[in-house]
């Protein structure tokens, strides 16, 4: 079938991150404080006793309850994906009530709260969509070298508003600056806060890490392995920056850098002396398993593990922050109650044995308490075609196109067209003509698999593309071409997304049927 550029006119928003100034942790020295030696292996999938252990001393959980908030926060980050899909341009974020269990999905219609009820989770009418937030938060960014004594600001689902971080004594107005930036007052919280914070510096998650820095070496930790390497944050050593073990052996180079910027990631590939493991090194003698990479929700259960202060767990606060940290700003972080230290850097997040992301930066540390940024994990499997080591039971997420790469024709999923939960219906009146999906609008998706399955009418045949929105406006990521009913399966990084249908003969209705996991 002839392929063509794909022009449709509707009306989206730009989503931008959210933002927060910090400073990054920084690099250890080289001497690392937690064991690395021989650590007995965790079960293959499951909830390891050690990390029920690590929970209830800092969450004061016990085993069930912290097994029951584990197994409905993957519950709810399955359901979220899927609601933000379906919601479209209604959606205005989710998060786990203070009981760990009560999933609430904000939304701008009472349309889109009847399918938040019929999915399980608790709707929250709000003013303001996801999609109006990220755009006033956009509008933050752009004045951020004027906003002396503030150290940043994100989107808070809960309150539906944008936060206003701002040091006591700031020289700068919070409300003074937003409304130059062309945001409302009553779009707007404050938040006064002294933190500081700064970069916190076979593969196992965890393992201490040494790379050359002026003057001599540095510690960072490992974060998870991914096929033929591992994944760490990329203050962590640039591009060409040779490694080495715990064992002071040599270890690999590092391929994929990025920082400050739109992330904090880092790939190593290491050498055939190194074979990467599915598992986290909790510095107590043993090993946790990571069985998947499904992303939790805001209020779920988190722990990370690090060479310099092991293994802590605490509670996901926000997502998608952008951090001032001295060397830059970086966006797409996530934030957490958890505590860090220098050489903490790059090392892995758990929630249960599903891997959430690598150590970032932060303030405080692990004697008074402080807060601590992760680099979410699925942003860098998808940014660096990367496939995660799992030791089963869960998903392995894997790779996706960077914006740069062309589009082309995507793989059937295994769903039949009426098996994918977020369905749509739609009319063409005739060839040539096209139609954007959900409802003439966008959806916001996190990092992972879009699948989709279009039903084009009898007699007629519809082509299936889907789009995602960039500065330059949308760019063609996937397409679903040829005879019969068109099914797609493709990984992307988070954004916002929208399918169109186009009928390249024929008219008639259709149905469209789709999902992002």
């Amino acid at each position: 079938m002839q392929r063509r550029s794909i022009a449709v006119a509707a009306a989206v928003a730009a989503a931008t991150a959210a933002a927060v100034a910090f400073t990054l942790p920084s690099l250890a020295g080289t001497t690392p404080t937690g064991d690395s030696g021989t650590t007995k292996a965790g079960r293959g999938g499951g909830v390891s006793p050690q990390l029920l252990a690590a929970m209830k001393r800092d969450l004061g959980l016990d085993a069930e309850q912290a097994t029951t908030r584990l197994a409905r926060s993957k519950w709810a980050g399955g359901v979220t994906a899927t609601l933000a899909a379906a919601t479209g341009d209604s959606y205005a974020g989710a998060w786990l009530a203070k009981d760990g269990t009560t999933l609430k999905v904000a939304v701008t219609d009472s349309g889109a709260a009847a399918e938040v009820k019929a999915a399980g989770a608790v709707p929250v009418l709000v003013k303001r969509s996801e999609s109006e937030l990220d755009e006033a938060k956009s509008k933050l960014d752009r004045r951020v070298t004027a906003a002396s004594g503030l150290t940043g600001w994100y989107v808070d689902a809960p309150t539906n508003k944008l936060v206003i971080v701002a040091q006591p004594g700031a020289k700068t107005d919070p409300v003074a600056f937003a409304r130059k930036a062309g945001v409302p007052a009553d779009a707007v919280t404050v938040k006064v806060s002294k933190q500081q914070p700064k970069p916190l510096f076979d593969v196992r998650g965890a393992d201490p890490y040494f790379i050359a820095v002026d003057g001599g070496t540095a510690r960072c930790s490992i974060g998870f392995s991914v096929e033929g390497g591992f994944v760490t944050a990329g203050h962590c050593g640039a591009a060409g920056t040779q490694t080495s073990g715990f064992n002071n052996q040599a270890q690999g180079e590092v391929k994929a850098s990025v920082f400050p910027g739109n992330a904090d990631m880092g790939f190593v590939e290491v050498n055939g002396d190194w074979t990467p493991r599915p598992v986290v090194n909790d510095f107590k003698g043993n090993e946790l398993p990571v069985a998947g990479n499904t992303e939790a929700p805001v209020g779920a259960a988190v722990c990370r593990s690090g060479s310099t202060t092991g293994t802590f767990c605490g509670t996901i606060l926000a997502k998608n922050q952008t951090v001032r940290y001295p060397e830059g700003a970086v966006t797409g972080l996530t934030r957490t109650d958890v505590c860090a230290e220098g050489g903490d850097s790059g090392g892995p997040w758990l929630s249960g044995d599903q891997a959430q992301g690598v150590t970032s930066g932060g303030s405080g540390d692990c004697t008074v308490g402080g807060e601590t940024f992760f680099q979410p994990v699925n942003e860098i499997l998808a940014a660096n075609d990367l496939t995660l080591v799992t030791s089963g039971g869960g998903d392995t997420g894997g790779a996706a196109p960077t914006e740069s790469a062309p589009a082309g024709e995507a793989t059937a999923p295994a769903a039949a067209c009426g098996d994918l939960p977020v369905q749509r219906d739609g009319s063409i009146s005739q060839t040539g003509k096209a139609q954007a999906q959900p409802n003439g609008g966008t959806f916001r998706a996190r990092a992972g698999t879009h699948t989709a399955c279009l039903q084009s009418p009898d007699g007629a045949d519809f082509d299936l593309v889907l789009q995602r929105l960039t500065r330059n406006g949308f760019r063609t990521v996937a397409q679903a071409t040829g005879d019969g009913a068109k099914t797609l399966s493709v990984e992307q990084r988070s954004g916002t997304f929208r399918y169109v249908v186009v009928a390249t003969s024929g008219s008639g209705a259709y149905s469209l049927g789709f999902n992002v996991q």
